[in-house]
């Protein structure tokens, strides 16, 4: 759970809920795009890397819960 800065000059709570939410949307995006353009240059085929693309993106998504709290707990 989020604490609400209790000193001023802790940061605020918006600008360490922005760092988590950046993080979560790189890492959920960034590597299914990686897979996909890697594969889609390495073999052209276009079918093949859309398919693998969307397999790496909801794997990742499975784990988001886990991903988000261990942000959530790193950076607040």
């Amino acid at each position: 759970m989020s604490k609400f800065p209790t000193k001023k000059t802790e940061k605020p709570i918006d600008v360490l809920t922005n760092w988590v939410s950046i993080s979560m949307a790189l890492i959920f995006a960034l590597p299914s795009l990686g897979a996909f353009l890697g594969i889609y240059y390495g073999t052209g085929n276009l079918v093949i890397a859309a398919v693998l693309g969307f397999a790496v993106h909801f794997v990742i998504l499975v784990f988001s819960e886990r991903i988000s709290k261990y942000l959530n707990e790193i950076m607040n």
